[in-house]
């Protein structure tokens, strides 16, 4: 369990990131019970509005600063759109252009949460900077160990395998030994406006939108044929950009000689060619046993590369555990699952556990 440095004596100054939800609002809960010296900050990282002409982030800030007001805590917002847009938008739209399916929520984690609004945790003397992430960190031989929460269900560390050991050594997860029943329970107990707020669910930046007409303005897709492993074509689609490994819906496939009655889900997009791949669902051909990640960050001790390390792994937020095998060689990591997987995905990350450390996580390049 995650505790503050005891050579450090009396109360602390904690900078907790207020999102307008009821984890961060119960996160702050707790810190300020446990005497110290809360900092509320809302960070405001997209600003557009959504298509019913609504900008969900305002109604999130006039939450969080309300909370903020029934504990008595200071509250401020800030503003890292432009830092956002550069280091996690940005990027999420270039790694659909070559083909990969990205996840923005880890960028966000490593470029923002634990970048701008850390630094400005620092420039306001905070020892810590507190969210609301199921996960925990323990100090360890030196190093700051990543680590799994109690709520199982809940666990948030795939979206921060990508922290350094300075990030996580600032961080704090108050959570860490909550369920959300619990968590809930404390902010109707304590008269929080967030206790029954729903969570918030997808890509911030695009909420409820259909993903394809969000991304029309910013990426033209080329239209190109769907196809099967071995090249037969199946269809038309509208552009690599708007399809996801493993989607069923929208492909438009049927009436294939050979494929009566079968249906179809993506399994590879190649931009080379741009080819939209596709198979029957669960057929073999849309499990795969192995990939790569080319660089892969290690969130605590750097395990060694001369032999396979048995493990368990995650390729997608929530994803039961899996156990595997990996090899860790040139900053990258081989991983080779004992049962095969569906919809393994490029650009996607996998992240690797040792029981309940996170050995750490990268993106995966490629498939075999």
């Amino acid at each position: 369990m995650q505790v503050f440095d005891k050579n450090k004596s009396g109360m602390q100054t904690v900078v907790v990131g207020l999102s307008g939800g009821v984890d961060s609002s119960v996160a702050a809960l707790l810190l300020k019970r446990e005497g110290h010296n809360v900092i509320g900050v809302f960070m405001k990282n997209w600003e557009e509005k959504d298509d019913g002409g609504v900008c969900t982030s305002e109604q999130d800030a006039s939450d969080a600063q309300m909370v903020a007001q029934k504990l008595g805590i200071p509250f401020h917002v800030v503003n890292f759109c432009k830092e956002y847009e550069k280091n996690v938008f940005r990027e999420f739209l270039k790694d659909l252009e070559k083909g990969l399916t990205p996840n923005p929520d880890v960028l966000c984690n490593r470029e923002v949460k634990f970048g701008p609004l850390l630094e400005y945790a620092r420039k306001m003397g905070a020892d810590k900077l507190a969210t609301g992430h199921y996960a925990d960190v323990e100090p360890r031989d030196g190093l700051f160990q990543l680590k799994t929460a109690a709520d199982e269900d809940k666990d948030q560390t795939y979206f921060l395998c990508e922290l350094s050991q300075e990030q996580l050594g600032f961080a704090y997860f108050p959570l860490a030994g909550l369920n959300k029943k619990e968590v809930r329970k404390l902010a109707k107990e304590n008269d929080l406006l967030t206790a029954g707020k729903k969570d918030s669910t997808g890509i911030c930046f695009i909420g409820e939108r259909d993903f394809k007409e969000f991304l029309k303005p910013y990426l033209k897709g080329e239209p190109g044929d769907i196809v099967t492993p071995e090249g037969k074509v199946l269809g038309r689609h509208e552009g690599l950009c708007y399809y996801t490994i493993g989607q069923k819906r929208g492909l438009k496939i049927g009436g294939v000689n050979g494929f009566e009655g079968a249906s179809f889900c993506v399994i590879d997009k190649c931009a080379k060619t741009n080819r939209l791949i596709a198979a029957p669902d669960g057929s073999e051909a849309t499990l795969r046993r192995t990939l790569g990640a080319k660089r892969f960050n290690f969130t605590g001790r750097v395990y060694e590369s001369v032999k396979p390390h048995k493990l368990e792994a995650r390729i997608r937020h929530r994803q039961a555990l899996q156990k595997c095998s990996a090899v860790f060689e040139n900053g990258g990591a081989k991983v080779s699952f004992n049962e095969p997987q569906r919809a393994i995905t490029r650009g996607q990350f996998v992240v690797l556990y040792d029981g309940k450390d996170v050995v750490g996580g990268g993106k995966i390049t490629c498939l075999n």
